[in-house]
Order: C-alpha cells, then structure tokens, then sequence
C-alpha cells in the first residue's frame, strides 16, 4: 500500500467533501442553526419557565449540551449518507475503486468530512445556545474529545445506510424511525433519573444516552451514567462500525452489485 497516494486521496476527499458543505452551506448549515433556535425557544424559554431546574441547573442550560450534540450526530450522519449514496447514484464511486486508495481511505475521507460538516453545526448551535443561556466548559478535554468520537460513531454509521441504499428513500428510513427516536429518549430534554426503574435501566441501552451525558458532563460537570462506561461504548462503535464498513466495501456490497 503506498501511505503517500493514500493520504492524497484522503486528502482530496476531505477536501471535497468540506467544500461541499461550505459551497451550499444554506442547505448544510443554516437549516440546523434555525432548528435548534426553536427548539431553545419552545422547550427551553417557553416550557422551561415551568419545569425550573433540573439536577440544580437552569433548565436552559440543562437542554443545551443535548441539544449541541443532537445537531452534531444528526449532521454527521446525514453528510456522510447522502455524499457516498450520492456517489453511488452517479456512479462515481467507481472512480475511487479503481484508483490506488485503499478502502479505509475511502471510508476515514467521507467519514472525516461528516466529522467536520458536525463540527460545524455544533460550533453554530453552540453560539446560538450562549445567545439563550451561559455555557462555561467544567472539562474541556472531555467535551471535546466526546464530540469528535460521537460525530465518528454516526458518520460511520451513515456509511452503513449509504451503502445499503439502493434509492433515496432508503437514505431517509433510519432517521426518521431510528436516529431520530434514539435522539429524542437519549436524554436531550431530561434527566433519567426522573423516570421509574424499569424504563431507566432501559434507556441504558441507548448508545445516544451516553453521549449526550458524557458532553452534558464536559460542560456542566453533571451526568446520569459513570463516563469511563460512556468512552469504552462509543469506542467499541467506532472500532466495530469501521471494521464493518471495511468489510462491506471489500466484498463489495452494494456498490459493485
């Protein structure tokens, strides 16, 4: 394998796929910003008002991380989904199997680029929050490491859709009836400690839910599970959705069917 061919088509990857976002950033990066505003509006200043505190912090500020990292995953994913179906649509994604980058190049290149598209967002969430709320980082380390590890654990598993799709509709079903649910019952809008037993331990088995307080601890300093448990469960789907991303594209599963 030649390490300098392959970190030119990285490269070139990630380039193209940032200036992507960049070019049509009306589409990419706006539309989120605007989202997570109503959100803060409604449930955070409207609803808010009625709830007060949550586990001693102003509920704004509680639903804040949530909400960063919600538009993070969410964008993260999305970017990678429909860049490599795109690809696959306008077959394209030939081209890149038949010059001399390697299949992990190919994967970390559209990967990083959902990283960066999630990045981006959460930087604009993130100033639209402080617009609404004071927000001081209690662990910067944590919080920052946190957010690229879940933006990885998604934008792998958009690949995975990516792949698997074989029309655009099918680029929309795990949003909406996976991603999305998860989201909402991951702890963005609530602790779980206000719900029984029962549906407490079922929430642990939300990876969402460890996320969202694992970033919600780097910024408040307060988390419903142990954060060790967070980083071994979002590294083990890193490791796992990249080896399986890997073999799909070795074999050729539905990019040379």
């Amino acid at each position: 394998m030649d390490l300098r061919l392959n970190w030119v088509g990285f490269k070139t990857l990630l380039r193209k796929e940032v200036l992507r976002v960049v070019r049509i950033w009306v589409q990419t990066i706006v539309p989120p910003a605007i989202t997570m505003t109503l959100y803060f509006i409604i449930f955070g200043n409207l609803i808010g008002r009625r709830i007060g505190t949550m586990d001693g912090f102003d509920y704004m500020q509680f639903i804040a991380p949530g909400l960063i990292m919600m538009s993070v995953i969410t964008n993260s994913y999305g970017n990678v989904v429909s860049s490599f179906f795109g690809a696959k649509f306008g077959k394209h994604v030939e081209e890149m199997f038949v010059s001399p980058m390697s299949n992990a190049t190919i994967i970390l290149g559209h990967v990083c680029g959902g990283v960066a598209r999630g990045l981006m967002v959460g930087t604009l969430v993130t100033v639209v929050a402080l617009g609404f709320t004071n927000l001081s980082i209690s662990h910067p380390l944590i919080t920052f490491s946190i957010v690229i590890l879940a933006s990885l654990v998604f934008a792998l598993l958009g690949f995975v859709n990516a792949v698997f799709a074989r029309k655009f509709d099918d680029i929309a079903i795990i949003p909406t009836f996976v991603l999305a649910p998860l989201t909402y019952l991951g702890g963005v809008f609530y602790s779980i400690s206000l719900l029984p037993e029962f549906w407490q331990r079922v929430s642990l088995g939300n990876p969402i839910l460890y996320m969202v307080n694992a970033f919600r601890y780097g910024i408040l300093g307060v988390s419903d599970i142990d954060i060790i448990w967070a980083y071994m469960i979002i590294i083990a789907f890193i490791l796992g959705l990249f080896s399986l991303n890997l073999a799909l594209l070795n074999r050729g599963i539905g990019t040379r069917e």
